[in-house]
């Protein structure tokens, strides 16, 4: 193994021998992956293809010793280091230029207990691995909508999706997580083993350690459930989105309801003259009973006169990939996000403004309805504060051409800057892109608990390549 240069913590290359490095590679059962390792360009790939970063060398764990053993060594050698679970970040956080990268994806377990009613899954597993453990047994955690997401990321910044309105956010149903500190301790943390810690990390991302095990409580959901969407044609959106605003206003918490403004994708329900022509797509999910779930989706035809209907019983696991085809690995990908506490008629029409104006083909306008029982948890339970949002929008920019990075950018941060005055400054932290400073916005009045936990588990921001809490 030859030498290398990487990244300290105060900024200079260090040269680390060969020699040292073989020492590593004994003492985990993972790989270390050097620049000129065969697999060292497929290891730094990341979901959004706009980051592209070399780092000095991957450490590859197979366990919690072997990331015991990378701290311990990136600390010895006081090392820049990132961490990657399933290296979904919008951001690209996980990657950095020159820095020791702590690859998670390897730590991919899922084990469902239905006696118990309790899901462990390592870093590396996907929302898909969890699901499909999940459901064999008709249970679910609450995660998120994309099934190749990561369950570690989701989890640490929040976590929600299609039944948070019945069951709350992924970090409301964490029971205990088992953390690798910065001084390369292995803690197990829960409401009674270090609390501080277990509050931060419900919601304050990795900046207090490396989670090597997650434990979450599961529900019983489906397997099937009424689900699907209705698509409107673009120029009925406001008076539509208006309807859906009284719609959702009335919602139990079994059932949520999300609007998204796109160009349509080739949906098999959907004729094929309107694919690729810009709609308002109603998507809907009910946590219950069939019957009921119809009764209650039924409404959601007749919001306008749409074109298409995809309403039906679904298998749950399927539907949480639904969306999957739209959020494949390899384009770029640019999000600016808001908090709504409720969505006005200015906010309608500007959302129906700029959605008229998609930059791109693949881009997207997202407003997913949240609420029910993520807003009965106090604000300072969890690291998480954003506990009285009704609605969060998401600006999806997504293109594969270089050439477009300007127009698609400026796009979204117009966007961003016109619908600012309606949203309450809050942002969920696992939406922030790469080039913004929003930690404080992230947080709100638990920024100051979070910098005290950080102080306590990590003085010399040895986690600092994230959305970063500085110690304090």
């Amino acid at each position: 193994m030859t030498e290398i240069k990487a990244r300290s913590l105060s900024g200079e290359l260090v040269t680390l021998s060969g020699e040292r490095l073989e020492t590593l590679q004994t003492q985990i059962r993972g790989e270390v992956i050097g620049t000129d390792h065969a697999q060292y360009d497929d290891a730094r790939q990341i979901w959004n293809a706009m980051i592209d970063r070399h780092p000095a060398m991957i450490i590859r764990c197979t366990g919690t010793a072997d990331v015991v053993q990378a701290v311990r060594f990136a600390r010895e050698q006081n090392l820049l280091i990132s961490v990657k679970g399933a290296g979904h970040n919008i951001a690209g956080k996980s990657l950095c230029d020159e820095a020791v990268l702590i690859d998670l994806s390897a730590i991919n377990y899922v084990r469902a207990d239905p006696e118990q009613g309790v899901l462990i899954a390592g870093p590396g597993a996907t929302l898909g691995d969890v699901d499909h453990e999940a459901q064999q047994y008709g249970l679910a955690v609450p995660v998120g909508i994309n099934s190749t997401t990561g369950v570690g990321g989701l989890t640490l910044g929040g976590g929600f999706g299609w039944i948070s309105r019945s069951h709350g956010l992924s970090i409301d149903n964490l029971l205990s997580a088992e953390v690798v500190t910065a001084a390369g301790e292995r803690l197990k943390c829960d409401a009674s083993h270090h609390p501080d810690l277990f509050w931060a990390i419900r919601g304050g991302g990795g900046n207090f350690g490396i989670v090597t095990s997650f434990e979450f409580r599961m529900h019983p959901v489906g397997p099937m459930v009424m689900s699907g969407p209705a698509v409107y044609p673009f120029d009925q959106a406001f008076s539509v989105l208006q309807a859906y605003r009284a719609f959702c206003e009335k919602s139990p918490d079994e059932l949520t309801t999300w609007a998204v403004i796109r160009d349509a994708p080739p949906l098999p329900f959907l004729d094929a003259q309107y694919h690729g022509q810009r709609v308002l797509i109603i998507v809907a999910l009910y946590n219950g009973p069939m019957d009921e779930g119809e009764k209650m989706i039924a409404p959601i035809r007749h919001l306008g006169q749409p074109i298409a209907d995809g309403f039906a019983p679904h298998p749950f696991a399927a539907f949480q990939q639904a969306f999957d085809p739209l959020l494949t690995p390899g384009s770029r990908n640019y999000w600016k996000s808001h908090n709504f506490a409720a969505l006005g008629d200015e906010l309608i029409e500007t959302l129906v403004d700029y959605g008229g104006k998609l930059p791109s083909s693949q881009s997207e306008i997202f407003v997913a309805q949240l609420g029910g029982a993520i807003n009965r948890v106090a604000s300072d339970a969890t690291a998480y504060p954003h506990r009285d949002v009704e609605y969060v929008m998401n600006v999806h920019t997504r293109w594969d051409d270089t050439h477009q990075d300007r127009d698609c950018i400026g796009w979204a941060r117009e966007f961003f800057d016109a619908t600012k005055r309606f949203a309450t400054g809050g942002v969920y932290v696992n939406f922030i892109s790469e080039d913004e400073e929003r930690v404080d916005g992230a947080y709100g009045e638990n920024y100051a608990r979070l910098a005290k936990v950080k102080s306590d588990y990590d003085p010399d921001n040895f986690f600092r390549v994230n959305q970063n809490i500085r110690p304090g």
